[in-house]
Parts: C-alpha cells; structure tokens; sequence
C-alpha cells in the first residue's frame, strides 16, 4: 500500500476513528510520558464524559469569543 493509498483510506473513515488515528500519530512523534501529559488527559477524557452524558452542555466558538469581547469592551 502506498502512502498516497492508506492517506485516502483513513480519509474516508469516520471522523472519531480519524481523530483515534491522528492522535495515535501525533503521540509517536512526541510521546506523553510527564505527569502533566497524563493529568491533561484524565482531564479531557472527564470533560468528554460530561459532554456525552449531557451533563454540561457545549458552547460555540463564536459565542465564547462573542462573551470575551463584550468584556473587553466595557
């Protein structure tokens, strides 16, 4: 298989299973091996759980940024 080929392949996956193979790349090029690596990551997979769960609910970007510049503005 050409790389050219397996780049067309993950393409066409879903993208959580996209997501699970960029991931899996990026950690063989830096390998999280500190506290702080692992600290994060408990982290997220908590806040991943609390978004599927409907526990907290997501907010958009653009209203984030909305909320930050009406502080500034004042």
């Amino acid at each position: 298989m050409t790389t050219k080929q397996l780049i067309d392949e993950v393409v066409s996956l879903p993208v959580e299973e996209r997501v699970r193979v960029a991931d899996s790349l990026l950690r063989s090029l830096n390998r999280p091996e500190s506290a702080m690596d692992k600290l994060w990551a408990a982290e997220s997979t908590r806040r991943l759980a609390e978004l599927r769960s409907g526990y907290v609910e997501a907010i958009s970007g653009e209203e984030v940024f909305r909320k930050i510049w009406e502080r500034f503005e004042k």
